[in-house]
């Protein structure tokens, strides 16, 4: 029997909207899709704790962290689960993604929130205030709740 995907169908207020994907792959996830309506550069993209979007991306809550670290690099080994790093939307306003990771399994993210934010998320290593919690990636530009998707036919 193949192992369970997931979706997720992101909307903005201001038009961002897109689609992405969650696949299994070898113990990890591979996140693909793509977003449109978004200012051109690099914008910070997060899995966050809720799936709850009854007061817009605001009631989110913060990035899935289910092991209590600071934020970082999806890289670093000191990161939040949920810290996918940047996507980058080109002159046209598309963001296509395609993201690789171990740290979140298709079984633990399930009814929770993806996030894409209007800024560029520095990493946690920006030096501001905000860089070891949010990665000062700014608002929350568009947001989907994640959901099995159903088997193929």
């Amino acid at each position: 029997m193949a192992e369970a995907t997931a979706v997720c169908t992101l909307i903005g207020a201001d038009g961002p909207k897109g689609v992405v994907t969650f696949t299994p792959e070898g113990g990890k996830t591979r996140v693909s899709g793509q977003l449109s309506g978004l200012s051109p550069g690099k914008h910070g993209f997060h899995i966050h704790q809720f799936g709850d979007t009854t007061n817009g991306c605001a009631s989110t809550g913060g990035h899935y962290n289910p092991s209590g670290k600071t934020h970082g690099a999806p890289s670093d080994d000191e990161r939040h689960a949920g810290d996918l790093g940047n996507i980058e939307a080109g002159a046209d306003g598309v963001a296509k993604i395609d993201i690789t990771d171990a740290q979140i399994p298709i079984s633990e993210i399930v009814g929770r929130a993806v996030v894409c934010h209007d800024g560029e998320d520095d990493l946690g290593a920006g030096g501001h205030e905000l860089s070891k919690t949010t990665g000062n990636a700014g608002g929350r530009f568009c947001c989907g709740i994640i959901g099995l998707q159903a088997p193929p036919k």
